[in-house]
């Protein structure tokens, strides 16, 4: 099939972004008022809210209440063009891009592809695991944990029964802990009333972490608080630990020690998705060299931004955190040099502009590090607690979604219940089940 343009020819300069995540959209609305034709190209036709992937798949909340359509956030942009495509490389000498559905001319180019589950190079763990990285990887949790406890009803081995009902999380970030912290809640009130067949002494959640503590990032007393309420809610702990091995049904550590799991989460690191195209001096540890600007070592019209972008600071010489705050300050800043570019003014360095970060760990429970005006305030518990979902909830795009989620939230919290315990699309099953029990007569 031969690929055509994808946007005709126009008499204003354009500006293609490639990835819709949080610093891609932000960059595309700071663009609204300049006089280009802001061109974004994304592999799905919506915005994901990343931070609230966890809870979709733990049926806390609607899937299509944490995405938004590109075209409706953009409808009232007038230099606004969509295309649902992958970007597959880049001819930086001829200023196009290629896609899966054609190419497009580019006058200035923002790579904005965000980042992808690292799984270290283990290709059997990657086939295995399930990680959390998009809608559809929440939506498949969800259907196999759930699915699990249906075929463990019929189950009387209990080795296979252990198998299904035991879940392994590895890395002991936000993701992992909030899962795991999830996954506790919906044992302790949720899944005894669903299924009151079976025990749920039985069910270990078990959270291997690589380093000696949690929350990589965050302050000690965050770490130490969240492995008190974690270990408190009966969340086995495995500091200083690796996963070396998984077969689909054993986990084997490092250590030597082994955990019987059907359902291995992957939280444990992301690397930046790159396309091809770029010389070799530009791209470090899977991400793109930026400078003070954003600006991709060795090209004068190319930018990164997000978690692809590695901008080495004085502060951060490994770059800033793969996370939602540096995405979005870094996109909104872009527009506004690509503003001053366009009218030939100087160019302003970026400053981050740290606001702190923030955990929850279930009902009433959160740490939260908070920058406020430059001074660092630590809190724990209800008020944490009461912090993250304020600021989660008016983080997210359209009204319906912000109120869709808090009628969610308050239903959970005053009848102890979910009310998403559907097993809808796509679920993990490394060895069916059935292919190693007799089936019980019932």
């Amino acid at each position: 099939m031969v690929k055509t343009p994808l946007i005709d020819k126009s008499d204003k300069r354009r500006v293609v972004i490639l990835g819709g995540g949080f610093g891609g959209v932000e960059l595309a609305k700071a663009l609204h008022h300049s006089d280009v034709q802001v061109v974004l190209i994304d592999r799905q036709n919506f915005h994901t809210f990343q931070p609230l992937l966890y809870q979709v798949a733990t049926a806390g909340v609607e899937p299509q209440s944490i995405v938004y359509p590109f075209r409706k956030i953009f409808d009232d942009h007038p230099n606004f063009y969509f295309r649902m495509a992958e970007a597959l490389s880049v001819d930086t000498t001829r200023q196009i891009v290629e896609t899966s559905i054609g190419y497009v001319n580019y006058d200035f180019l923002v790579v904005a592809t965000g980042a992808s589950t690292n799984f270290y190079g283990n290709a059997e763990i990657q086939q295995k695991a399930i990680a959390l990285k998009n809608i559809d990887d929440a939506l498949s949790l969800r259907n196999t944990i759930l699915s699990n406890f249906e075929k463990a009803l019929q189950i009387k081995d209990d080795a296979q029964l252990n198998s299904l009902m035991d879940f392994v999380i590895v890395g002991g970030g936000p993701t992992g802990v909030e899962i795991a912290g999830a996954l506790s809640e919906l044992r302790s009130h949720v899944f005894p009333k669903d299924y009151p067949e079976l025990n749920f002494v039985k069910m270990d959640i078990h959270l291997v972490q690589s380093g000696d503590h949690l929350l990589k990032g965050m302050s000690l007393e965050a770490a130490r608080r969240s492995k008190e309420i974690l270990e408190r809610a009966g969340v086995k702990l495995w500091l200083n630990c690796r996963v070396k091995s998984y077969d689909g049904f054993t986990v084997t550590l490092d250590t030597g020690e082994t955990l019987c799991t059907r359902t291995l989460i992957w939280a444990a690191g992301v690397a930046g998705t790159l396309i091809d195209g770029f010389r070799p001096e530009a791209v470090k540890q899977n991400r793109l060299k930026v400078d003070a600007f954003n600006r991709v070592e060795g090209y004068d019209n190319v930018f990164a931004i997000g978690d692809i972008a590695l901008m080495s600071t004085t502060e951060n010489p490994e770059g800033f955190a793969m996370m939602a705050q540096p995405a979005i300050q870094q996109g909104g800043w872009l527009g506004k040099n690509l503003a001053r570019l366009l009218n030939n003014e100087q160019l302003v360095p970026f400053k981050y502009h740290d606001h702190g970060s923030m955990a929850t760990i279930g009902r009433n429970k959160a740490v939260a590090d908070l920058v406020i005006f430059g001074n660092t305030y630590k809190t724990q518990g209800f008020k944490a607690w009461f912090i993250w979902m304020f600021v989660h909830l008016i983080s997210l795009i359209g009204f319906r979604n912000k109120l869709i989620v808090v009628i969610n939230w308050m239903w959970s919290y005053f009848t102890y219940d979910t009310g998403i315990r559907l097993i809808i699309g796509r679920r993990k099953e490394n060895t069916p089940v059935e292919a190693t029990t007799t089936k019980a007569v019932v």
